[in-house]
């Protein structure tokens, strides 16, 4: 098997936020190849153990190789495995950690790092890349019967295809491309779809563009495909309730969308008062549950970055859980 494991960002990052300890119980609800995870157990020896959660049933399988070593001493001992996986959703984390640990499972720290792994963009398979030709699929679990990305571009209305690619991408030409579409039909590859973005963009290769006119619009498709914003919305509250008080929730984000919805999803959780500003005095008797850690976000330094490129955008929200 391959062991040029993904390397995630803000890893000490996690960690320190994370405060992981010895016997501290943590969720990885992303965990891709296991990384954030080995972290995390590293910290946390010799007893502490992580939950790794993906969508990905092959991201799981090289997870579960990566760390294989941290549960051979325990088996040992007969104390139990440091590192347990569930494929799944982290919408569903509070019910899958109760299943891993028991009925009355809580959580001293959950993770969510948001996005594509670096083998999702560079292996075949996924079909979310416009690096290589394939078929136009983008879901994360590919036995999961919810419309793939072909389906999507030669099935939806333009008026509707526009308005995906407007909100989840931020494109500003949706319009044009959304008409490009629905006129160059049937689409079935991730190179027929980039071709035919750059061609609306005007962009014909080299230069120096950075960044590839069709990656917003494979943005919305993967977040549509997915369901990620409504998966995140949930994900999030999901985690609030598994928490320990004194439990931190970490997320990192990439993009605009994502992390707008985790910052509003905080901020609204850590406030003490919901009610609109035109109310004369507060009616909701809102209890905050959370209490902002950082309320700044915590970037790559140069030195990551230089390490790791696709690390530039992450930027990572902390929130501890307050007790009942």
């Amino acid at each position: 098997m391959d062991t040029s494991w993904h390397r995630p960002a803000l890893s000490a990052e996690v960690v320190g936020q994370l405060g992981a300890r010895p016997g501290g119980r943590y969720v990885d609800g992303t965990v891709g190849d296991g990384g954030h995870a080995a972290a995390l157990l590293r910290a946390s020896a010799p007893d502490g153990c992580v939950l790794g959660i993906d969508r990905d049933p092959r991201s799981l399988i090289r997870a579960t190789t990566r760390l294989a070593a941290f549960n051979r001493e325990p088996a040992a001992t007969g104390r139990p495995a440091r590192f347990l996986q569930a494929q799944g959703s982290y919408a569903a984390m509070a019910e899958l950690a109760r299943q891993a640990w028991g009925a009355t499972a809580k959580a001293d720290g959950v993770l969510l790092d948001l996005g594509l792994s670096s083998r999702q963009l560079d292996e075949p398979g996924f079909g979310g890349s416009f690096r290589r030709d394939e078929p136009l699929d983008m879901r994360f679990d590919p036995a999961a019967d919810i419309p793939t990305a072909a389906e999507l571009v030669n099935t939806w209305p333009e008026r509707d295809l526009a308005r995906l690619l407007a909100e989840y991408g931020e494109e500003p030409r949706a319009r044009a491309i959304a008409r490009a579409i629905v006129g160059r039909r049937p689409l079935h590859t991730t190179g027929q779809l980039a071709a035919l973005v750059a061609e609306v963009a005007g962009y014909r290769g080299g230069g120096h563009r950075r960044i590839h006119p069709a990656t917003r619009v494979f943005q919305a498709l993967r977040i549509a495909v997915n369901d990620e914003l409504n998966q995140l919305a949930a994900g999030l509250a999901a985690a609030v309730e598994l928490l320990n008080p004194g439990g931190r929730l970490a997320v990192i984000s990439y993009h605009s969308l994502e992390d707008r919805l985790v910052k509003n999803f905080l901020a609204e959780r850590a406030a003490r008062c919901i009610c609109p500003p035109a109310l004369p005095e507060c009616r909701c008797r809102q209890q905050p549950t959370l209490r902002l850690v950082n309320r700044r976000v915590i970037r790559p330094g140069t030195a990551e970055v230089a390490e790791n490129p696709r690390s530039r955008s992450a930027r990572l929200r902390v929130a501890e859980r307050l007790g009942d």
